[in-house]
């Protein structure tokens, strides 16, 4: 299959109900599960840019800058590290390191730890991970909230932030609970007073550049040794299941990065009769006529189809 479709289907014939029972058939049948995770499975999971949270956590830069999310705070241009690293602490705070607020990645993870599975994911929160899912089974293509690089790149190396991102939302006078929440300073929070101390702002230990995130936002993102074994164990898993009975279950996968799950899963639902390709998107579904019948289309909210499929099972 190339670039050039005959067109779209958004339904397969069946109800909702259906379905989901026809995907736990074949789950059921599958020699083998790729999962492809796009954002609307962490939204899903309750970890939204938007609304609640970012009310709750960035009000003094809502105010300051009229942020409408997170994702465009983490794109501005700020005057000094101190306020930068203000804002990104907290950023990578509460979606990297505090508990999961929902049970939607235990449930997949249920559903396939039992299977040979592999996840290709977009998402960079480290959620697969926290929740259970085996690290050599995970290729998370856009980086990872808990990692830096050189801003430069000077080299091909990441760091764990962990520590210093903890050192850093502390010094703004939030504090931490045991179980990772992060708790709001006494009286709220204050129009951008308590930034981030200069002697915290990373540098790079190779040239004493600026760190950065090691996130895929240009040509600077760096692919370290970690993120090419991980291509490597993706690559061989869909090579060693070539012809197999393979489910390939897309799940909040968008129109952002089409060419890194969506189209692949497609190529290859169409290079075998043997796979099955699964949809579950809110207001997202659909696939190319070219392989509609081998394919489960779900316009239903990710932790509800997840719930109904293990009670199938």
């Amino acid at each position: 299959m190339g670039m050039y479709f005959s067109g779209f289907a958004t339904r397969t014939g069946e109800g909702c109900e259906d379905s989901v029972r026809r995907l736990a058939r074949e789950l059921d049948a599958a020699d083998a599960v790729l999962v492809g995770a796009g954002a609307g499975l962490f939204t899903f999971a309750g970890l939204t840019y938007s609304g609640e949270r970012l009310a709750r956590y960035f009000s003094d830069f809502v105010r300051k800058y009229h942020f409408a999310d997170m994702y465009s705070g983490g794109f501005y241009p700020y005057a000094s590290e101190s306020e930068q690293w203000g804002f990104w602490s907290r950023y990578i705070w509460i979606n990297r390191y505090v508990p999961i607020p929902s049970d939607t990645y235990g449930l997949l993870h249920g559903l396939v730890k039992d299977k040979d599975y592999f996840v290709l994911t977009t998402n960079v929160d480290h959620c697969f991970q926290r929740s259970g899912f085996d690290r050599s089974r995970l290729f998370y293509t856009q980086g990872d909230y808990g990692l830096w690089q050189c801003s430069k790149p000077c080299h091909d190396a990441t760091y764990d932030n962990e520590s210093v991102v903890r050192s850093m939302v502390l010094a703004q006078g939030f504090s931490i609970a045991g179980d990772g929440t992060l708790e709001l300073p006494p009286g709220g929070l204050d129009a951008c007073s308590r930034m981030v101390p200069e002697r915290l702002a990373p540098r790079c230990p190779v040239c004493d550049q600026p760190m950065s995130m090691n996130l895929r936002a240009d040509d600077t993102f760096v692919e370290d040794a970690g993120w090419h074994r991980a291509a490597a164990r993706y690559q061989d898993f869909v090579r060693r299941h070539e012809g197999c009975r393979m489910l390939l279950l897309e799940l909040g996968v968008g129109g952002n990065t089409p060419v890194i799950i969506k189209y692949p899963f497609w190529r290859m639902a169409e290079s075998s009769h043997k796979a099955t390709y699964a949809c579950v998107n809110l207001g997202e579904s659909f696939c190319p006529r070219e392989i509609v019948g081998q394919s489960v289309l779900l316009d239903a909210g990710i932790t509800q189809v997840l719930r109904d499929v293990a009670r199938e099972l």
